[in-house]
């Protein structure tokens, strides 16, 4: 049991001298930055103009659809790139799969834009 305890010792001192310069940097940036906020660095900032509307007000739904369909496809570039290096070994099994994901997304993908999630006014 002693054995196994140490082998974890490696993981608590990384957790630990992270956790110490975590809160070093934070202490020092609070002693040796100025703390003058004016109103300008406490106005919300909202692509250049100035704020127009309440913070808390709801999003129109085709946001959410539109930035689930990015991570969706953001998600299909990241599996693409390791299946596309390892293609020769995983053979015809790991091409015939990747081939029934990419489908699945395009229905996916086929039936956004028959919705109209990609339309925006």
């Amino acid at each position: 049991m002693d054995s196994l305890l140490r082998e974890y010792l490696p993981i608590l001192l990384f957790i630990a001298v992270a956790f110490a310069l975590g809160t070093i940097f934070v202490v020092a940036s609070l002693i040796v930055a100025r703390q003058k906020p004016d109103s300008e660095k406490l106005s919300p900032y909202e692509c250049g103009f100035e704020p127009f509307a309440d913070a808390r007000d709801k999003f129109d739904v085709r946001f959410y659809l539109v930035s689930i369909l990015f991570i969706i496809f953001d998600l299909e570039v990241a599996f693409l790139f390791p299946w596309a290096v390892s293609l020769g070994k995983i053979g015809l099994f790991g091409f015939w799969s990747m081939i029934v994901f990419l489908a699945v997304l395009t229905v996916g993908f086929i039936y956004e834009w028959k919705k109209g999630a990609l339309e925006w006014e």
